[in-house]
């Protein structure tokens, strides 16, 4: 005879709580095993982290005795860790029973959409490896670039990013990508380097006198190369003064040092010399009625 709906809800609700039943007996193997692999991915990660970090610090020393380039150590080190890292979490999620060959198929799979969400990262990649073959600028260079007209001494060269310190201590970081497409001046690569000075005199002043005197600056310090041309020229016949140029060379390394030194040394012989250098000023006339 055919089961009334009573009966087959009644043994419905038996299956059900067989289930439940059986779910409950093995619930504490299931904590249980989820926590031994909760143990082993946590041993795994400080193991592997370690390791890593371990073979960071062989690679880095053994490249730094092949007397290989500062930014290019930075940017292996930053590639090997990325690496690495990413081996130990396909490791770790092997041990939670994923499969690492289905994690990359999907990883593959997604490729045109991740591609799509990494692209600035993906052009940052590729302008860090071009700043390495190409060598615009190198650690330890200061560099102006024109995108967002930053300036300062390169710091680190990482695989997305390039750290600058500023003249002011401040650290700017800039995507390795903007840097590739942009225009950089580097004030380090060539050994010496050239200081350009404007200084306005009145022009009341002896203009003869007043090259001379500059001239004398120039000639006095003894950081300013004379193997290279010393100049004072008239650089413009401004409002309310006569512009001197000063021009000299002098070593990289010393240039800030020299350029503040010979603006003070120039004003100082400048009023030495009665030399009067203007500022800004507005006459006013009043017309009497």
């Amino acid at each position: 005879m055919p089961l009334t709906q009573m009966e087959l809800d009644i043994e419905q609700i038996t299956r059900d709580l067989n289930t439940f039943e059986r779910f409950m007996d093995t619930l504490p193997d299931k904590i249980i095993g989820f926590g031994v692999r909760v143990i082993v991915a946590a041993i795994l990660f400080f193991v592997g982290a370690k390791l890593i970090k371990f073979i960071r610090k062989v690679t880095k020393k053994s490249l730094q005795r092949a007397n290989v380039e500062t930014g290019i150590i930075q940017f292996l080190d930053g590639l090997i860790k990325a690496c690495l890292y990413g081996l130990l979490i396909l490791m770790i999620a092997g041990n939670f029973g994923f499969d690492a060959t289905s994690v990359v198929a999907l990883v593959g799979s997604a490729g045109v959409t991740i591609g799509l969400a990494l692209q600035g990262s993906l052009s940052n990649l590729a302008g860090g490896v071009l700043i390495l073959l190409l060598k615009p600028f190198r650690v330890g260079d200061f560099i102006m670039e024109s995108g967002q007209g930053t300036e300062g001494t390169v710091k680190e060269i990482g695989i997305f990013y390039t750290k600058l310190t500023t003249t002011d201590g401040k650290v700017v970081v800039l995507p390795n990508g903007n840097l590739a497409n942009s225009s950089i001046t580097n004030a380090t690569d060539s050994p010496i380097r050239r200081i350009d000075l404007i200084v306005g005199i009145s022009y009341d002043a002896d203009l003869r006198e007043a090259k001379e005197v500059l001239r004398g600056v120039m000639d006095s310090d003894a950081d300013v190369l004379h193997s290279e041309p010393v100049l004072v020229y008239v650089n413009a016949l401004a409002d309310s003064a006569v512009e001197l140029g000063m021009r000299c060379y002098c070593e990289n390394p010393v240039y800030w040092d020299v350029r503040w030194r010979l603006l003070e040394n120039a004003k100082n012989a400048l009023d030495d010399a009665r030399i009067e250098i203007p500022y800004q000023q507005v006459s006013v006339h009043m017309k009497q009625e």
